[in-house]
């Protein structure tokens, strides 16, 4: 059996029964749908096949919908609730990216933002892109984290009871990121994640180097720390989550029993097993068949 998710923003409710009903008919035998917020999302069930067949399902859904902003996701409905979240930080769990704002600093952020934006989409590689952007840093003080942090970053709505709902539940939750462990270490506290992973910036003296540590964490190092965390924990590939927005994502979201494309870039919508455009990060609570009322914090 399958089951159709259907989700808008929590900050506009605009989910409704035609909706519902528009969705429905391009199946046959839909079951009676099931809110699980009102007007913000609700499922319902019906028998079809996984994969391809399920993605080609949540697209004619998106087409009965006619350009409502609603997200449509289609997936077995045995097995959705997951014991293991993988999610990447900038422009997922905060609305910033980090690195882009520390350029700020030394008066390159558009320079180091345009490199940011085509390793994200994938054109061109990611190691070698975050040492050409990390070299622009040099001489910066790392002191100036604690100020982004303080007045720059934003928590993407949703975060922290996403986490905290799957943690309250037995689920682990990492947060793993190209980005830098001056940041996660702080952000992942702050949203409540069990463990984070990112890259470690170089610094003496109390500025930064120009240089990062290697190896870089990347795509294939945040596959990696999947299949790490989903071994140790023994768990089956489906019982994992990952959600992310860029290129270097891609990876860790295929290998996930549900990989999640979070307002990403085409390459990564179009290749995860859902996309998210519309709702905030609750909708990964929604996908996995928890009701509102059993979400913490």
């Amino acid at each position: 059996m399958l089951v159709a998710t259907l989700i808008t923003h929590p900050e506009t409710p605009v989910l409704g029964e035609a909706h519902l009903r528009a969705a429905a008919a391009v199946v046959q035998g839909a079951g009676a749908p099931a809110w699980l917020a009102q007007g913000v999302a609700a499922e319902f069930v019906f028998a079809g096949g996984e994969g391809a067949e399920a993605r080609a399902v949540a697209a004619a859904m998106r087409a009965a919908l006619a350009g409502a902003p609603v997200d449509v996701a289609v997936q077995p409905l045995a097995g959705r609730r997951k014991a293991l979240l993988l999610a990447d930080m900038d422009s997922t769990m905060i609305g910033q990216e980090c690195i882009d704002e520390l350029a700020d600093f030394v008066g390159l952020k558009d320079r180091v933002s345009a490199i940011t934006e085509r390793a994200m989409r994938g054109e061109i590689a990611f190691e070698p892109a975050l040492r050409e952007r990390v070299g622009l840093l040099r001489g910066l003080d790392a002191g100036i984290v604690e100020r982004i942090i303080a007045e720059r970053i934003t928590l993407t709505s949703g975060g922290r009871t996403l986490v905290r709902t799957m943690r309250a539940n037995g689920a682990e939750a990492w947060l793993v990121s190209g980005g830098f462990t001056l940041f996660t270490s702080r952000i992942g506290a702050m949203i409540g994640f069990n463990e984070n992973r990112a890259n470690i910036l170089d610094v003496a003296a109390g500025k930064l180097t120009g240089t990062v540590a290697e190896p870089i964490l990347g795509k294939q190092a945040k596959l990696d720390t999947l299949v790490e965390v989903r071994t140790r924990m023994g768990l089956p590939r489906a019982a994992t989550m990952a959600v992310g927005d860029g290129a270097n994502d891609l990876a860790m979201i295929g290998e996930a029993g549900t990989g999640v494309a979070f307002r990403a870039k085409p390459q990564v919508a179009a290749e995860a097993d859902v996309a998210i455009n519309h709702g905030d990060l609750t909708a990964l609570l929604y996908l996995q068949g928890y009701p509102r009322e059993m979400f913490v914090g």
